[in-house]
């Protein structure tokens, strides 16, 4: 691995290609507390979660619009409601024109269901789960996603936990351009000791900025390539 470029360099180049301070920190987020992601219902976090599974790869608008059908014909994304549904009634829905007509992705909302349910049996709610998560290490949470759930691999779990306000960095195009840019991974960034490494330059970042995880993903994609925070 290289050299890590210090953040405050990293920062300078965003301001000065975002028409200043004011222009880049516009463009940033607020993640919430601890506490704050705890008080959600189970049920609204595996709508969120259904909702940026049918949103990778498709039109994002698209599936906003349809997502209060969606709501409906879940059953407001109650776990143990949802789980009590028949394959037949999966294949109904899967096919159903006030739906998205793609069974993998119908079939993801019950196994996520299923995951959701268990780890809420298991930590008291699947909310405490995530808030409880530490930001050091949240690529650790990307793979228990993946592992336990449905469909969430890849920027599907991030892009997840960034619309909850869990502090997350995303490792869009540009990020991942950055990062082999200046040889600060030497693995697949799907990989287990890719992402370690991914993990510890976010890390070195914050504990020099004491700036989320979220901010500093956005302030580097603003610092290179098309700005895809």
């Amino acid at each position: 691995m290289s050299r890590i470029e210090t953040f405050a360099s990293i920062y300078e180049r965003a301001a000065e290609r975002k028409g200043g301070q004011a222009g880049l920190e516009q463009l940033m987020s607020t993640s919430l507390e601890e506490d704050e992601i705890g008080q959600y219902k189970d049920a609204q976090l595996l709508s969120e979660m259904s909702k940026k599974v049918f949103q990778s790869g498709f039109v994002w608008r698209i599936v906003e619009a349809k997502w209060p059908a969606y709501e409906k014909a879940f059953f407001d994304f109650e776990p143990f409601k949802v789980l009590m549904l028949s394959p037949e009634q999966l294949q109904d829905r899967a096919s159903d024109a006030t739906l998205i007509r793609h069974l993998k992705k119908t079939m993801a909302i019950y196994d996520n269901a299923h995951m959701v349910n268990d780890i809420a049996r298991e930590q008291g709610s699947f909310a405490e789960y995530v808030a409880s998560w530490p930001s050091e290490n949240i690529t650790g949470l990307w793979a228990e996603l993946k592992r336990k759930g449905n469909r969430l691999g890849g920027n599907t779990g991030p892009y997840f936990l960034r619309a909850i306000g869990k502090d997350t960095f995303l490792l869009t195009g540009d990020v991942q351009g950055y990062l082999k840019a200046h040889h600060l991974v030497d693995y697949g960034f799907s990989s287990k000791a890719g992402l370690k490494q991914v993990q510890s330059v976010f890390n070195q970042w914050q504990q020099e900025s004491g700036r989320s995880l979220a901010d500093i993903s956005r302030i580097l994609a603003c610092s290179v390539g098309d700005n895809r925070i």
